[in-house]
């Protein structure tokens, strides 16, 4: 059955065809995302949501949600979706960052001129019939000195555009490496050098605990007397307060706020200030940004939905659809390994610990260790996914530990799962080169097990008559072995064996291996394949 995508807010008619031309079944309601009755009377029926920002996706519509997989922002604000709530339940949260990119940028530069040539105050007085010329002198963009905070995929087309009006720009951003800084034409430096050279400061950072007023009362103090500051990146960034401050001093020669701290802004201490330009969080108000994101968001959930390929997830690792094409055997695999671990054990699991080798330690980990998780959180949640089980491992304070090594056996990669409760339990596996996942160890004990739906795993010393007295057993209580496998540590020493069954062991047939004395464990194992 083809996967079904509800619209609740308006998307470009060639966003919707997308999702058909892909295969994608999609009802197109664009109103519905201001009616939230009607929206979780029928959202139980979609795979998928695609939303703008007047859909609010609350925990209580989520909970009707129960087909959902995935929710696409068509732009890159996300504060209308309750993403923890998303996340237990196991939805992907995705957003399109890069849609918006070059509007954004360009609005920054053209924020820029506003302010250098004080156009909007020029403009309204002209339209007045003044003819007053010799009052708004304005200031060169040519030689001046721009300070970019963030210089991330916004900030680089911003420096990319001032170096073309022959700017010198300074970058400061502590994930920006001297490479990085060098191929975009920026100096590389710390806050304080920015902002004591630089003649324009342009923000191009998320709101976070640490960017809050970055651009604080002390901050603003340090900065160049005659600096122009713009901010079309988020509210919050900047002291508003004592930005009008230093506004009104003289300090800062003047400002262009596209954000601010709180939205819709009807009032500020920067509004009706003279060389203050002021638009309403227009960054990404462009018919070719909106049509972008559009189109962004159609491609990203039809990928996910037809192939597995995760972008632009905000609670997930993403996967290319290229990746997913390589790596789906081995999340497979993952998935499985951490499957088994879980349902060997019945006591609280302190720790994870997930060591990759060869091939699989050139992957993408964060995706194939979010499988291992699911896997093993599957045995007390079999609702839990590759989206769902991280939070709830980190709720519950199991530590999560990746290791990774070059080839160093006789397969090209495998990966190792260890699970610490009260003692610890450890499986390897690997993909085989028909592409079917493998158990390799187990317990230490060198195994090669295929992996099916209904298998029993029993652990017992190696001596004469165990093999007969499983087969006798099964028989007689009308279970039919499709096949088995064995291992041992050594003559005499621990032996273990993975049967595959027909049907899930049943508890009676347990008890009754158990009782024979032969065995020391018996457990029943289910995989989904």
């Amino acid at each position: 059955m083809a996967p079904k995508v509800l619209v609740s807010d308006a998307l470009s008619e060639t966003a919707v065809q997308i999702f058909r031309d892909r295969g994608v079944e999609v009802d197109y309601m664009p109103d519905l995302g201001k009616d939230k009755d009607k929206l979780a009377e029928i959202i139980g029926n979609y795979d998928g949501l695609a939303i703008r920002s007047a859909t609010k996706v609350t925990d209580k519509l989520l909970e009707k949600a129960t087909r959902l997989k995935v929710i696409g922002r068509a732009g890159i604000g996300v504060d209308n979706v309750d993403i923890p709530a998303a996340s237990k339940k196991g939805v992907i949260v995705m957003n399109t960052p890069f849609g918006n990119s070059v509007t954004t940028a360009e609005h920054a530069v053209a924020l820029m001129f506003a302010v250098a040539r004080q156009l909007p105050e020029a403009s309204v007085s002209t339209h007045a019939g003044k003819w007053e010329k010799n009052r708004f002198m304005g200031v060169e963009l040519f030689n001046k000195t721009l300070g970019v905070i963030g210089a991330g995929n916004i900030g680089g087309i911003v420096i990319d555009r001032a170096r073309g009006l022959h700017m010198k720009v300074l970058a400061y951003d502590p994930f920006l490496s001297d490479e990085r800084a060098k191929e975009i034409g920026a100096t590389k430096v710390e806050l304080d050098e920015l902002l004591a050279r630089a003649d324009f400061i342009t923000l191009h950072v998320p709101l976070t605990d640490k960017t809050r007023n970055i651009l604080s009362a002390e901050n603003l103090a340090r900065t160049k007397k005659g600096v122009r500051i713009i901010n079309a990146a988020r509210g919050g960034l900047i002291d508003e307060a004592a930005l009008a401050e230093r506004l009104k001093s003289g300090h800062v020669a003047g400002a262009a706020l596209d954000v601010f701290a709180t939205e819709p802004a009807t009032e500020s201490p920067l509004f009706g200030l003279p060389n203050v330009v002021v638009t309403p969080h227009l960054g990404a108000s462009t018919t070719e940004a909106q049509e972008n994101v559009a189109l962004q968001v159609a491609e990203q959930m039809s990928d996910y939905l037809l192939t597995g390929a995760v972008q632009n997830a905000l609670n997930m690792p993403s996967v290319t659809a290229e990746e997913a094409a390589v790596m789906g055997p081995w999340i497979k695999l993952a998935g499985h390994l951490g499957a088994f671990v879980g349902q060997m054990t019945d006591e609280p699991i302190k720790a994870i610990n997930i060591l990759y080798d060869g091939v699989a330690a050139q992957m993408n980990l964060n995706a194939l260790n979010a499988a291992v998780i699911a896997g093993v959180m599957k045995s007390v949640n079999p609702d839990a996914n590759m989206v769902s089980a991280p939070v709830v491992a980190k709720e519950r304070g199991i530590q999560i530990a990746t290791t990774t090594q070059d080839k160093s056996g006789v397969y090209d990669g495998y990966i190792k799962v260890t699970m610490v409760s009260d003692r610890e339990r450890a499986i390897a596996g690997t993909v085989f080169s028909d592409g079917k996942p493998r158990f390799i160890q187990i317990r230490g004990i060198n195994v090669d097990a295929e992996i099916g739906p209904h298998m029993m795993y029993t652990r017992n010393k190696d001596v004469p008559g165990v093999i007969g007295t499983l087969g006798v057993t099964l028989g007689g209580m009308g279970v039919n072995m499709a096949n088995f496998t064995l291992g041992r540590a050594a003559n005499g020493g621990d032996a273990i064996a993975i049967t595959y069954l027909d049907e899930p062991l049943r508890e009676d047939v347990r008890s009754a291996l158990m009782a024979t004395g032969k065995f020391e464990q018996v457990r029943p194992l289910r995989f989904e394949l």
